[in-house]
């Protein structure tokens, strides 16, 4: 296994095609980094609203149809945007098709100008927070195939099953800055991401919490998002200077793993020059 294969790469899904997604997908597949991952959202955040937003699953799925030595994964899934059930269904589905190559990452959202467009409900954090950890427990169970049942405030299930059964089930990651979403990842997910400021913040806790539910938290993933440096020139950017070195440094800190985050057109022939420079 190479230093490449526990950093990932999320390239933008704002403003650009699907036919260029796809092909740098390919291309990180390629140069052998070990995962490509997706926004999802709906709407951009931006103030032109007419950029195109490539929706996340639909394009995992063409990637994974298409290049078949890469994990996809969303960076991350809005809770509120899709009912636990369905993602669980569709995410089966897209393991049949990839199967261990899937990473489902889920959040609690937080663009509210999304729903209110959209007309999706975007209850306060709180209620979001106890939908989250239902959520959780509600795709790992129909994982599983079932018949299953949950009782929750926000999901029932009710002799449920869930066939094909994924095998193995996708990596259940929760992204959360805040000691709640932690605190969910480490009681019902696979793993936790998060940017690198709230990373090091959270990580005794993320730890600490998995003990105390029983888990091992050296067996769960820890996956810090690292944003490229704005308005710096080509070929300066601190983290690509040296990608195994930025790596080894995360894996001192606590993760097992980094995902370059937000890599636009302009940026990816640097990012793919970095992985050449560190296969050597």
């Amino acid at each position: 296994m190479t230093a490449l294969s526990s950093i990932g790469v999320n390239p933008t899904s704002i403003g650009v095609s699907l036919a260029w997604w796809l092909d740098a997908a390919r291309s990180l597949a390629d140069a052998g980094f070990g995962s490509a991952y997706c926004w999802d959202h709906f709407i951009t955040r931006g103030r032109n609203k007419t950029d195109a937003v490539l929706e996340c699953w639909t394009t995992l799925t063409a990637a994974a149809a298409l290049i078949d030595r890469i994990r996809v994964g969303s960076l991350v899934t809005n809770l509120m945007n899709r009912h636990p059930a369905v993602l669980a269904r569709s995410t089966a589905t897209l393991s049949e098709l990839a199967p261990g190559r899937v990473d489902v990452a889920i959040g609690l959202g937080g663009h509210h100008g999304e729903h209110e467009a959209l007309g999706i409900p975007f209850p306060e954090p709180p209620e979001r927070l106890a939908r989250l950890a239902e959520a959780l427990q509600v795709m790992k169970l129909l994982w599983t195939g079932g018949p299953v049942s949950f009782d929750g405030a926000f999901y029932q299930l009710r002799e449920a099953y869930g066939f094909p059964v994924p095998d193995p089930a996708p990596r259940l990651i929760v992204g959360a800055a805040r000691p709640g979403g932690v605190r969910a990842a480490a009681r019902y997910a696979d793993g936790w991401t998060s940017d690198a400021g709230p990373f090091v913040e959270n990580l005794a806790l993320f730890r600490e919490t998995a003990s105390a539910a029983g888990r091992d938290p050296a067996s769960l993933a820890r996956i810090v998002t690292l944003d490229l440096e704005k308005d710096v020139p080509p070929g300066r950017q601190p983290m690509l200077r040296d990608l195994a070195g930025t790596l080894a440094l995360w894996q001192e800190r606590g993760a097992t793993e980094i995902v370059i985050n937000w890599v636009r057109p302009i940026m990816l022939g640097e990012v793919l020059a970095a992985a050449e420079r560190a296969r050597g």
